[in-house]
């Protein structure tokens, strides 16, 4: 990252930081990116080849190394990225204005599902996928990949505190325990809609999911 300090004249000095990358260099890292992430979606971490990532991308072995020491890393930064992606994602959902509570979670499952349609129910969530794995990957990876999914619920916490406040769920719910059980359930629904390569896991969780916030609230009220 460069220098963000004003300076009044033209400094001859070296700028501290990594020096701005070329822009084919740039294209090289884009591409190893985007390869890892659609191999982590579809196939896991453990099927995963090095030389396989590099054909895909169309970038020669000593850019990879360039980059990640290892595959741990390489593995690493895909988390991050995934994880970043899919902030903005969720994000774009739940904090949606025009949308009440409980319809921006609505919103974040069909689009969640459209997405998945796109790809022909082919590509999961990478970050469940590790999960599945975590027996045969590194086990600095687990401490994050929990910290991933406790950001998630914290987030949908916070839409379903609206939704409570907002009279959408009985007062007595707990948001907190509701987005556990959201994120827990949706995942073995991602993973089995990938598994059929069908969208009715997704559709029949969220059905269930949201029909149970409704029956609660009508047989408390």
């Amino acid at each position: 990252m460069r220098s963000t300090s004003d300076q009044t004249e033209p400094s001859t000095e070296r700028r501290r930081g990594r020096p701005r990358r070329a822009p084919a260099d740039a294209e090289a890292h884009r591409r190893l990116m985007r390869s890892g992430l659609v191999h982590l979606t579809e196939t896991g971490y453990s099927a995963i080849a090095i030389d396989e990532i590099l054909r895909h991308a169309g970038v020669p072995k000593g850019s990879f190394y360039h980059y990640f020491r290892t595959k741990q890393a390489f593995g690493a930064a895909l988390i991050e990225a995934y994880h970043g992606y899919f902030v903005e994602r969720l994000d774009r959902s739940l904090l949606d204005p025009t949308l009440g509570p409980l319809d921006r979670l609505r919103h974040f499952t069909k689009k969640a599902e459209e997405g998945m349609a796109r790809h022909d129910f082919r590509r999961g969530c990478l970050v469940g996928n590790l999960g599945q794995e975590m027996g045969t990957l590194p086990e600095a990876y687990r401490a994050r990949l929990i910290a991933i999914f406790e950001d998630w619920q914290a987030r949908t916490t916070r839409c379903l505190e609206e939704a409570r406040a907002a009279g959408e769920i009985a007062p007595h719910h707990d948001p907190a325990a509701l987005a556990t059980y959201f994120w827990i359930g949706w995942e073995g629904a991602v993973l089995r809609a990938k598994l059929e390569r069908r969208a009715e896991p997704l559709r029949l969780f969220a059905d269930l999911f949201f029909r149970h916030l409704a029956t609660r609230e009508a047989r408390d009220g």
